[in-house]
């Protein structure tokens, strides 16, 4: 039954899909719809607002609706992680297959200079695990996948000497990567981690999701960034 409370609402006007207010929502009541963030449903928000400052387009409030009680053992329900079996691709190759690519022919290395710098495979974070070899004591990248097409030396400036984990800020499950990330810097403990994205304000929600992860997994690391603008230059590192 419902009953008139606090509950969030979105403008989609003012919503660019950052991303920001789903790093901030303890409760994963929100999440990206074709580049918008949108209520997972009324049962998960409890209406306190902790969303609101994160957002820089101003384009969350909080009003009085009728709208179902929010439900704690819901969101715990929906945030238990999900027991995913090792399948088989349609390609054939296992999904959790590694592959460590270190040892690169060194007379290739001296007549071509732009060999490929890869230390690993796979690259998608989701494929990734905190088991994979090449991630313990890793530096780490956090690898919006843009920058990989709009950046011209992505193997020589970026990649060179890093484990990666690639995802789309926007388009993916960021609550997903989250937890990957988290379960990944608790396992692995890598000795750093540096998000590269691009200069688009939904880009930076992979920043808000390390921070996050970090939060998560209650270990202290490195963090590091990298802004590469649309161009394919690199704007801003700290």
């Amino acid at each position: 039954m419902k009953k008139t409370r606090s509950i969030i609402e979105i403008d989609d006007a003012k919503c660019n899909g950052c991303g920001q207010c789903i790093v901030a929502c303890a409760e994963g009541a929100l999440k990206l719809v074709d580049g918008k963030a949108k209520l997972t449903g009324d049962i998960y928000c409890d209406g306190l607002g902790a969303c609101l400052g994160e957002c820089p387009e101003g384009a969350l409030k909080i009003i009085e609706r009728p709208a179902e009680d929010f439900d704690e053992i819901a969101v715990k329900q929906a945030q238990a992680p999900a027991a995913r079996p090792n399948e088989t691709m349609p390609c054939g190759c296992p999904s959790s297959a590694m592959m460590s690519l270190k040892t690169i022919d060194a007379s290739l290395s001296e007549h071509h200079h732009n060999h490929s710098e890869l230390m690993h495979w796979p690259v998608k974070l989701q494929l990734l695990t905190p088991q994979a070899p090449f991630l313990k004591g890793a530096d780490l990248l956090l690898l919006a996948d843009c920058v990989a097409v709009a950046h011209p030396n992505l193997h020589r400036d970026i990649l060179k000497d890093k484990a990666v984990a690639i995802g789309c800020p926007k388009l993916d499950d960021l609550e997903a990567h989250i937890d990957r990330l988290s379960a990944i810097i608790q396992g692995a403990r890598p000795r750093s981690l540096t998000v590269v994205h691009m200069e688009v304000p939904c880009c930076a929600a992979f920043m808000h999701a390390a921070q996050e992860a970090i939060r998560r997994a209650g270990i202290h690391i490195l963090l590091k960034r990298m802004v590469i603008g649309r161009t394919g230059m690199i704007l801003r590192q700290e």
